[in-house]
């Protein structure tokens, strides 16, 4: 027994330090998407490649595997789902993938990510796809060579998806987004069809940028981030990132002439920062101090830029103060039923971070389904723009004017993040089963909302989901939370409770 206890204890020790350097490894890449010079971003790339190719040699040291080895025959790894036995069980899963990729497709991939990511942004502010193509396409070569490495079962795509949310398939999620579009799709028909449409005008008047600093910071901190244990800054396209157990960093991207854009993006970082924050201290670097997956790690921040963030008894609190901040704009004729019905409109639209609840889901559909083409050969980079506005016809009726509002809106590509869109839908689903649950067991949360109120909400989440980090899968930690298997139908009732008073649907 003190054998496995001393093996254990080595094992933890290494996996704590590699922490260490993946923290290290964080700042370069927040710097490089906040700070950094656009000179510095080859060297960049060289200095994120570098230590990729060391993070690597740790995750897949032959020591780790004789320690599991060991460890995996304990008493400690009898329990799968307790912080022990998850430990074991999670860092074996990850090393069982990490030894079958080469170090040199790590690196040569890491660093084709970072300057896919600095040339996204040139390619963007230029409206130009032909100068992203190349790298792309250097970036999904390499991501093909990572799957086939790493292996499958049904189709290459799983290989990636698995990063994100492990042990799920392509099969198994491409049917719940199927299933959930066609739950939605009447609603979002009946709302077109209606012919009232929301004031959105309102939100596309003047609104100071500093006045916007100050107010989304406010927000941030009333609902539970911690700004001693976390800063926001800008960037193009909003993310959160810690680099240590008292180090989460959110971003988010300010328009003068549009509220929504700043202040949910600050609301959704804000909830990727409080889960990273509820994570336990002490676990730090180890699969119970970690997000159980990014379908969860979604829900987290959907549930308080939208459930808690759109609803009528958050702006019951926060909308005098709203007025207050931004007189010009919300002036005396604007009320706080119009604002409300504003920030819900639901209308088909191009951007995807702008997206109202409904049709958000559908951006995501078309993403997943891209994604799929890429990477069983059937679509070519270079017909990416034209195959994103079929789809975008197809699913929203409407075509992009231009690529900046289409193909390349997103900066996910340019980063490697294949398999990452779909953990948005997944993590609606869960938020909306989640948010349920702790109605059921808070009492009726709305009326602490309009007092200004959350940390009812808050502790719920901090006990419930973020103290229980990686342990177990994200369906089955749900299951366990909420006591039935997962369901899109919370989120569908949900919506239509929310938007057919608005829209005045029968």
């Amino acid at each position: 027994m003190s054998g496995n206890h001393s093996t254990y204890d080595l094992l933890c020790k290494h996996q704590k330090d590699t922490a260490l350097l993946e923290g290290v490894n964080a700042l370069l890449g927040w710097d490089e998407r906040t700070m950094l010079p656009s000179a510095a971003g080859p060297y960049r790339a060289d200095q994120i490649g570098l230590l990729a190719g060391i993070l690597h040699q740790r995750r897949t040291d032959s020591r780790v595997g004789d320690w599991l080895g060991e460890l995996s025959q304990s008493d400690a790894a009898k329990d799968p789902f307790s912080d022990a036995g998850s430990t074991i069980a999670q860092v074996k899963r990850s090393y069982d993938k990490q030894v079958k990729i080469p170090q040199d497709l790590v690196e040569a991939l890491t660093k084709a990510a970072v300057v896919g990511q600095q040339v996204w942004v040139k390619s963007r502010e230029a409206d130009d796809f032909s100068m992203f193509a190349p790298q792309l396409e250097e970036i999904v070569r390499l991501s093909k060579e990572k799957a086939d490495a790493v292996g499958y079962e049904d189709c290459r795509y799983d290989a990636l998806l698995d990063d994100y949310e492990p042990q799920a398939r392509t099969a198994q999620v491409a049917e719940v987004l199927r299933n959930l579009g066609e739950e939605l799709g009447p609603l979002v028909r009946e709302i077109v069809d209606c012919g009232r449409q929301a004031p959105k005008e309102i939100l596309h008047r003047d609104y100071p940028i500093a006045a916007q600093q100050e107010f989304g910071r406010l927000a941030a901190s009333k609902i539970g981030f911690d700004f001693d244990a976390g800063r926001i800054d800008e960037t193009h396209h909003p993310f959160c990132t810690t680099l240590g157990p008292s180090d989460c960093r959110i971003t988010t991207r300010y328009q003068p002439d549009f509220f929504s854009s700043a202040f949910f993006g600050t609301l959704h970082e804000a909830g990727h920062g409080i889960y990273e924050q509820g994570l336990r201290d002490e676990w730090f670097g180890l699969p119970p101090g970690e997000a159980a997956s990014m379908g969860i790690h979604e829900s987290q921040s959907r549930m308080w830029e939208n459930m808690v963030g759109r609803g009528f008894p958050f702006w019951q609190h926060f909308y005098p103060l709203a007025a207050k901040q931004f007189p010009e704009a919300l002036g005396d004729d604007v009320g706080l039923e119009q604002f409300l019905w504003a920030i819900n409109d639901v209308r088909p639209s191009l951007i995807r971070v702008e997206a109202d609840e409904v049709t958000y889901n559908l951006h995501i559909i078309i993403r997943f389904e891209l994604e799929q083409q890429l990477f069983d050969d059937s679509l070519k980079v270079a017909d990416l723009p034209a195959a994103w506005r079929e789809k975008y016809k197809h699913y929203l009726g409407i075509e992009p004017e231009s690529d900046a509002n289409g193909v390349l809106q997103d900066i996910h590509w340019s980063a490697a993040l294949f398999g990452y869109f779909a953990t948005y839908s997944l993590g609606n689903i869960y938020a909306a089963e989640l948010f349920e649950k702790a109605n059921a067991d808070l009492g009726d949360l709305a009326p602490q909302f309009a007092k200004g109120e959350f940390d009812g909400l808050f502790q719920w989440l901090r006990t419930n989901v973020h103290h229980r980090g990686r342990c177990m899968p994200a369906e089955k930690l749900v299951e366990e939370v909420c006591g039935h298997p997962f369901s899109s139908v919370p989120l569908v009732t949900y919506l239509q409770e929310k938007l057919r008073p608005l829209y005045q649907l029968s």
